[in-house]
C-alpha cells in the first residue's frame, strides 16, 4: 500500500522561521529584509505579512508534539538570524531541548532567506562581508547549540533568493539587477563555504546543504530554444552546484560574472568546496524553456516574470495536474533530477529530499473536524515513489523532509497558499491535523525496521 524504503531511511518535516515563527519583536528582534518588503505596498497578495505567521515561537511546545506524534525522526527548521543577532538564542534552546526529548532529530538551516535589515542596508550578499557575517552567525549558534545539534544544513535554496530577490524583484530585497546579481550568487555560496569551516572547527557532526533542483527542458529543438534552455539551467541549477561539488562554475561567463579576481576567485572556489555529509534536494516542478519570442507575452507563467532582456523565457510545463499553486504535478522530474545530479557529480554525498510538497487550498475543518486532503496525500505518494525509482536506479537518498509541518506565511503569495500537514486557522491559530498527516504517520509506521 505505502511506498516502501531502505532499513535507516529518515523521514522528516521542514519549516523556516520567517514564515512561521510570528514574534516580530520578542526579544529584540530587529526587522529582516523580509519585514521591509512586505511593508511595501503591493509587495505581498492582500497586503499580508508574517508579524504573527503562525505563532511558532510562542506555540512550539505543541507544535514540536504534533511533530513528534506523526513518528517523524528529523524536524527542519530555520534560525532567524535577526532573532539570533539580537541575542535571542533561549528560544531555539528551548525548541532544540523539546524536540530532542520528543524523540526528533533537529536539523537546523542556518539561512533562509530573512537577511538583517541591517546587513542590506550595509549592501546585503552583493557585499563580500556579509559571507563573513553569515559565519559569525554560524559560530553564534553552534557554540549555544553544538553539544545537542548534530546535523546543520547551511543555505537554503540560494537559487531562488538569488533569481527572485536580487536578479528580479518579486522577492525581498528586491533588487532587479538581471544578470548583476551573480555577485550575490557568489557571496553567498562564499558563505556556505565560510560556515561549513567553522561548523567542522567546532566538531559538528554531519553538515549539508539545500539546494533547489529542477529538470529544465526545452520547448523544442530548435537550437535557440535548446540554447536558452542550456544558459537558464546553467544559472538556476548549475550555478550553485557546480563550485560546492566541483569547484568551479559551470561557465566562464558566469565565472566572470560573479566578480572576483582570479586568484582570489581560485581560493574562495577551493572553501566552497569543501567536503558535505549530505546534500539537500529542494523539488517542486520542473521547467520548460524556449527563447524569447518578439511580440509574446510570457507574463503569468511563473509567479515571478522574467525581464524581457533576459536570454530565455519560460513556457508552460505540459502536465496532467496542478498544484493550487499553478505548479506542475511531475513526479517524474524528481527521479530525473536525482539521476542527473548523480551522473553529473561522481563524488555526489547522500542525498536527502530536504523539500517537497504542495499548495492546495484546504477547506478548514469540516463537521466531523478532520481537514480532507487527498490530493495532497496523491502528491506527496507519488513524489515518494518518484524518490523510490531513483534508489532503484542507483542513487543514494537517505531520506525525505516533507514542505511543510504546518501552514505558513508563503512569502509574496500571502497565506493563500497552504503547504502544511497540518492545519493552521490564521483568525484564531488553533491546529489542525490533515489527513495527509494521519497518511504521513501511517507510511512511517508502515517501513522497515532500522
Amino acid at each position: 500500500m505505502y511506498p516502501q524504503f531502505p532499513p535507516g531511511f529518515r523521514f522528516g518535516m521542514s519549516t523556516s522561521a520567517y514564515q512561521i515563527e510570528g514574534a516580530a519583536d520578542a526579544g529584540g528582534k530587529g526587522p529582516s529584509i523580509w519585514d521591509t518588503f512586505t511593508a511595501r505596498p503591493g509587495a505581498v497578495r492582500h497586503g499580508q505579512d508574517a508579524r504573527v505567521a503562525s505563532d511558532h515561537y510562542h506555540r512550539y511546545a505543541s507544535d514540536v508534539d504534533l511533530i513528534a506524534e506523526a513518528g517523524v525522526h528529523d524536524y527542519r527548521f530555520s534560525f532567524s538570524w535577526p532573532r539570533v543577532l539580537a541575542g535571542d538564542l533561549d528560544f531555539y534552546d528551548r525548541l532544540v531541548d523539546r524536540l530532542l526529548a520528543s524523540g526528533v532529530r533537529p536539523v537546523p538551516t542556518l539561512y533562509h532567506w530573512d537577511l538583517p535589515q541591517e546587513l542590506e542596508d550595509a549592501g546585503g550578499w552583493m557585499n563580500r562581508d556579509t559571507a563573513h557575517r553569515l559565519a559569525d552567525h554560524a559560530s553564534a549558534l553552534v557554540t549555544r547549540l553544538g553539544d545537542r545539534v548534530r546535523d546543520w544544513i547551511t543555505m537554503n535554496e540560494m537559487n531562488v533568493h538569488t533569481l527572485y530577490g536580487y536578479a528580479l524583484a518579486d522577492h525581498a530585497p528586491a533588487r532587479g539587477l538581471g544578470l548583476g546579481a551573480l555577485p550575490a550568487a557568489h557571496h553567498q555560496l562564499l558563505a556556505h563555504g565560510l560556515a561549513v569551516r567553522v561548523l567542522r572547527t567546532h566538531g559538528a557532526g554531519s553538515i549539508g546543504v539545500a539546494q533547489q533542483h529542477f529538470p529544465v527542458t526545452a520547448a523544442s529543438d530548435d537550437p535557440a530554444d535548446v540554447e536558452a534552455a542550456a544558459i537558464f539551467s546553467a544559472l538556476t541549477n548549475w550555478t550553485f552546484s557546480d563550485p560546492i561539488l566541483l569547484g568551479d562554475y559551470p561557465d566562464e561567463l558566469i565565472r566572470a560574472g560573479v566578480g572576483v579576481p582570479e586568484a582570489q576567485l581560485d581560493r574562495d572556489l577551493e572553501l566552497i568546496r569543501a567536503r558535505l555529509d549530505f546534500y539537500g534536494v529542494n523539488y517542486y516542478e520542473p521547467t520548460m524553456i524556449e527563447a524569447p519570442k518578439a511580440g509574446k507575452d510570457y507574463s503569468g507563467v511563473l509567479e515571478v516574470d522574467i525581464p524581457a532582456d533576459m536570454p530565455f523565457s519560460p513556457v508552460p510545463v505540459k502536465s496532467d495536474e496542478r498544484t493550487d499553486f499553478g505548479w506542475a504535478v511531475v513526479p517524474a522530474g524528481l527521479t530525473d533530477i536525482l539521476v542527473t545530479l548523480r551522473d553529473r557529480y561522481p563524488d555526489l554525498p547522500p542525498v536527502i529530499i530536504t523539500e517537497n510538497g504542495a499548495s492546495f487550498h484546504d477547506s478548514p475543518p469540516g463537521p466531523d473536524g478532520r481537514v480532507h486532503d487527498e490530493r495532497r496525500i496523491s502528491y506527496l505518494d507519488a513524489h515518494l515513489r518518484a524518490v523510490s525509482d531513483a534508489i532503484t536506479a542507483g542513487v543514494r537518498v537517505d531520506g525525505y523532509y516533507v514542505w511543510s509541518a504546518i501552514d505558513n506565511f508563503e512569502w509574496a503569495a500571502g497565506y493563500d497558499e497552504r503547504f502544511g500537514l497540518i492545519y493552521v486557522d490564521f483568525s484564531t491559530l488553533e491546529r489542525t491535523k490533515k489527513d495527509s498527516w494521519f497518511w504521513y504517520r501511517d507510511l512511517i509506521a508502515a517501513q522497515p525496521r532500522n
